[in-house]
């Protein structure tokens, strides 16, 4: 498994610290279980959006794929414009 970037450890951390404290708020709870569970919650979320942040490598990639899919399109269009349309013939003539 790849090492995490600075970028996916800083919105991890920021996303633990800020919606723990907002839990917290929200709930009002002063119980120890209930603490541990928005403590827990909190902590899965950061995970979550550690390793939902797109590396670089990741966003290249994406990039790439993005720009090749728009060149086929744009070589079927064109292809599609070379092609000369059929000549219209009258049934009723």
């Amino acid at each position: 498994m790849p090492r995490p970037t600075a970028a996916q450890l800083a919105y991890g951390s920021a996303t633990v610290v800020i919606s723990t404290v907002a839990m917290l708020l929200l709930s009002r709870t002063s119980s120890g279980l209930g603490v541990a569970v928005i403590v827990s919650a909190a902590l899965a979320l950061g995970l979550l959006v550690a390793l939902t942040v797109p590396t670089p490598a990741a966003m290249r990639a994406a990039r790439r794929a993005r720009d090749a899919r728009a060149a086929r399109t744009d070589r079927v269009e064109m292809n599609e414009a070379q092609i000369p349309a059929a000549p219209e013939h009258s049934l009723h003539g």
